[in-house]
């Protein structure tokens, strides 16, 4: 059956591989660059969620504008253009490091590249989807694409904890930089022809004042309004953005604090660390692989409950580890979010595909990113800070409470009553209001 489903679309199969790779660097990077500032440039709590919040700070400062340029530009020169960016900026590290000049500000600098770089690929790699594969398709791709970040988090970190000791940091970042230049050159290889960007058509054709919405070359600000109204007034997106970005600010709140915990107060290895997450990947390729079964057997509405629930209540094992003997506690808590997180990832996001016009996706998505990706900033600064304030241990109780509670929005609500995707709305919508009117049908009678 894999077989076939890559058969019918070779173009998504080297999105894919190109995803594969880049991913593994990136969990490597994950291990490596806060335990470069940590162990090399003596960072304290709060420089650790500082530097997290760089990473995730791109997504609040430019993620809504960058869904409206994604949706004017073709996505594979977006996608392209992003991996062999992102792996120059990382390999200022190591040479920086070579040369005895590295420094928390460089870190920063690279953390801060990176993450708007990432928020470009995101926006157009998620609107590109859809262009490569048929609608009935897209959970199947949603997780094969999950399963290759899990896959990524089964390998990349365990690796780089161990390259963090045998190499050191700085070096183990070379891997991260190495893997987005393969990526770029697998996407090289992507055939299809994707269709002009309509409002690129317009301007081509000199007759864009005359063509009714959305094909009018607009200003920035409204097309930026068109996507935050179509997903704040969607009954079904709406609730999706509430859950995750709740569960996001806390969750990053945690990670803020979890490896200096780990690593100061524990005393646990990198090399431990890195094979921690390495084995809760071991649940994230489950939890992929299940995602289109379990959502078939028990319906959409159930997947996303059990996915939202479980990934919350997960983070609740860790500052409940003794501190004697935590690794058991740490390990369960990353198997149990990484077999829940990917049922809830894959299901949602291919709803939110399904439910999305075409002209749409790239706002859609950079919407989506600016509420959910830019609760990471916020709630990486917030766990620094209260790291410092509050103590480590107290912050992770309540980052793991608020964790818990982000699944309500689903629990709560239409969500949790759908038995199947909804049906795709019809193109000739070009607003978010009648497209919002047609959903809520579609949701009234699923519930």
């Amino acid at each position: 059956m894999a077989k076939g489903f890559f058969g019918r679309h070779r173009d998504f199969t080297r999105l894919w591989v190109g995803q594969t790779i880049s991913q593994v660097g990136s969990q490597v990077t994950l291990v490596a660059l806060p335990l470069l500032a940590i162990t090399t440039l003596k960072a304290t709590t709060f420089q650790v969620g500082l530097l997290a919040g760089f990473e995730t700070v791109p997504f609040l400062l430019v993620g809504l504008p960058a869904g409206v340029w994604v949706d004017r530009w073709r996505r594979r020169p977006v996608l392209i253009a992003t991996d062999a960016g992102r792996g120059l900026v990382l390999a200022t590290i190591p040479l920086a490091h070579a040369l005895g000049g590295l420094h928390m500000a460089q870190l920063y600098a690279v953390a801060l590249g990176t993450g708007v770089l990432t928020v470009f690929f995101d926006v157009a790699y998620q609107s590109y989807v859809p262009e490569l594969v048929a609608s009935a398709d897209l959970v199947d791709a949603n997780s094969r694409l999950e399963m290759s970040h899990s896959g990524a988090q089964l390998v990349g970190p365990g690796v780089g904890g161990v390259l963090v000791q045998a190499v050191r940091a700085a070096n183990a970042v070379l891997v991260d930089a190495a893997s987005f230049a393969v990526s770029a050159v697998v996407l090289l290889g992507v055939r299809s022809v994707e269709d002009e960007p309509r409002e690129a058509q317009a301007r081509a054709h000199g007759h864009a004042q005359a063509e009714p919405e959305p094909a009018q070359v607009r200003s920035l600000f409204a097309s930026v309004r068109e996507g935050l109204d179509y997903v704040l007034r969607h009954p079904l997106l709406a609730r999706i953005a509430a859950c995750t970005a709740t569960f996001n600010f806390f969750s990053a709140m945690a990670m803020a604090v979890f490896l200096y915990y780990a690593v100061r107060r524990l005393g646990i290895s990198p090399a431990t660390i890195g094979l921690l997450f390495s084995a809760g990947g071991l649940g994230f390729l489950v939890g992929a692989w299940l995602t289109g079964p379990f959502g078939r057997r028990f319906g959409v509405g159930a997947a996303l409950t059990f996915g939202a629930v479980g990934q919350g209540c997960a983070f609740l094992l860790v500052p409940a580890a003794p501190t004697g003997h935590p690794v058991p506690f740490f390990l369960a808590a990353m198997v149990l979010e990484a077999c829940t997180g990917p049922v809830f990832n894959v299901t949602q996001i291919s709803l939110r595909q399904t439910v999305t016009p075409s002209h749409l996706y790239g706002r859609m998505t950079a919407t989506m990113r600016f509420m959910v990706w830019g609760a990471l900033p916020l709630g990486s600064l917030a766990g620094g800070a209260m790291g410092e304030a509050l103590g480590l241990r107290t912050t992770l109780w309540i980052a793991a409470v608020g964790s818990a509670l982000s699944a309500l929005p689903v629990v709560v609500g239409p969500l949790r009553r759908l038995q199947s995707m909804p049906a795709p709305p019809d193109p000739i919508f070009s607003t978010a209001p009648a497209a919002v009117e047609k959903m809520e049908g579609v949701d009234g009678s699923a519930g």
